[in-house]
């Protein structure tokens, strides 16, 4: 302290800032020079895609480094078995590999807002804010720079790819809110997926099951014939019916079949088209795209229907001139059909690999058909309401009834009896009066459905009469 304020006090300020410089020079006179190597966690704002050489690191570091790490970062996702380690801001590990060591040093700097004219929402940092740029710094004997290079950097990711495959754990993301000029980088959100559903728990039609998963299992093994015929190795399935007769269930049937990531994509969250690439291109290879009630999300409703929509787009293009620039860019620069044209089939849905794309909806005839043709939607798929072969599923997976006979094989043969005559109800319908008979037994819980089928046969005429008067009602 003494030295110090004695310094403060006869040596100028000017002289102190020489005198650090000179110790600093000699201090690195004495040590070897080092080299050094950034990693970013994402690709910056050009295309907003993480780096895939920055969670190898973390994954490596976390198995191998951080032991004697003076501090580790810790995080146990909510499904999974072990807390996962990595290094937290400004924390250094080392790490020695074939006789060379090395440093690593994890950095986080706050991130930079650019003026753009499309950001209306502010400024600042928040919840949806730009947050922090996060980055690995790599420091090694400048002598080894060849070494780091060839052989340090593909050992990271050789071992970071293995213990991938032994404990990976399928995860279901979902996007961000984003307010249009925001440069985020991270665009998903995802937490553990484990949702049961199986194709031997599908309440389908046996024979439409089967020819989905033939379709699946010859889609994933066909890579080489993809790049042979000079096509994208992706497949579009459009799943359309009534609510409840099981489009999710299948969505997570096949992500469980084919062992895929799911990105749970909400559209109406997206500001812009160029938003909506972005989200693309971040998604990772192996995995499912899932645009759930499509009709409901954005106005793709078929083109020649709309000729009308002249008188509105004036009275749209009247209010945007009486609102400011900016706001006015925000309400022109937004998600189109165009848009979603070009993520299901464009150039940049070639970016990524391996991936289905999914859409859902119950209203398919209000959808445009450019959407629907081969290409992008390559099957459509119908569910509809429950079949007797769809109910004999429901009734082993609920209520253990199986192809043995028993007592519960006559009240099974009358509820098919009333399904096959065209009492329609949904398989969500029908497990909620399995549900709703838990403990009572298989024979109560049939009966309860049969009287459930009975009431529907008996009362569509007089759902009808009392549609027509509602409808009566309104018109007056």
């Amino acid at each position: 302290m003494v030295f110090r304020t004695a310094m403060r006090d006869f040596i100028p300020p000017e002289a102190e800032q020489l005198l650090r410089r000179l110790l600093a020079r000699l201090a690195a006179a004495f040590r070897p020079p080092t080299a050094t190597i950034l990693i970013d966690e994402a690709d910056g704002a050009a295309s907003g895609a993480t780096n895939d050489l920055y969670d190898a690191a973390q994954l490596y570091l976390g198995a191998r480094c951080l032991a004697t790490a003076p501090a580790v970062r810790l995080y146990k996702p909510r499904q999974a078995s072990r807390a996962v380690a990595s290094l937290p801001d400004a924390h250094t590990a080392h790490d020695t590999w074939k006789g060379v060591t090395v440093r690593w040093t994890s950095t986080a700097r706050p991130a930079e807002r650019g003026g753009s004219p499309y950001n209306v929402y502010g400024g600042g940092r928040g919840p949806s804010g730009g947050g922090d740029h996060r980055s690995l710094e790599l420091q090694f004997p400048r002598q080894h720079r060849e070494f780091v290079h060839d052989s340090y950097i593909p050992h990271v990711i050789d071992e970071a790819t293995r213990m991938r495959l032994t404990s990976r754990e399928r995860r279901l993301y979902t996007n961000r809110a984003a307010a249009p000029g925001e440069d985020h980088h991270r665009l998903w959100t995802s937490h553990a997926f484990s949702h049961p559903s199986t194709f031997d728990t599908l309440a389908v039609d046996p024979a439409l099951r089967e020819e989905i998963r033939a379709d699946l299992l010859r889609f994933a093994s066909r890579r080489e014939h993809y790049e042979r015929v000079g096509r994208a190795w992706k497949r579009g399935y459009l799943l359309h019916g009534p609510p409840g007769t099981g489009k999710t269930s299948l969505v997570a049937a096949i992500a469980n079949l084919l062992e895929f990531d799911v990105y749970d994509l909400e559209l109406t969250t997206v500001p812009t088209n160029s938003h909506l690439r972005r989200l693309l291109i971040s998604t990772t290879p192996k995995s499912v795209v899932v645009v759930e009630d499509i009709d409901c999300s954005l106005d793709l409703s078929d083109r020649r229907n709309n000729a009308g929509g002249c008188v509105d787009d004036d009275n749209n293009n009247a209010q945007m001139a009486m609102l400011s620039p900016a706001a006015a860019a925000v309400g022109r620069e937004s998600i189109s059909l165009s848009g979603v044209l070009n993520f299901v089939d464009g150039l940049w849905s070639s970016c990524v690999g391996e991936r289905l794309m999914i859409f859902t909806t119950n209203h398919p005839e209000r959808l445009d058909p450019a959407l629907l043709r081969p290409g992008r939607m390559d099957r459509k798929i119908e569910l509809g309401y429950c079949s007797p072969a769809a109910l004999r599923v429901l009734a082993k997976n609920y209520l253990g009834v199986g192809e043995e006979p028993d007592d519960d094989q006559d009240l099974m043969a009358q509820a098919e009896g009333l399904l096959a005559v065209d009492v329609r109800i949904t398989p969500a319908d029908i497990g909620e009066v399995f549900m709703g008979c838990d403990g009572a037994g298989a024979s109560a819980a049939l009966r309860k459905l049969i009287g459930e089928l009975r009431r529907r046969r008996d009362t569509p005429a007089v759902d009808a009469m009392q549609q027509s008067t509602l409808t009566a009602e309104t018109m007056e």
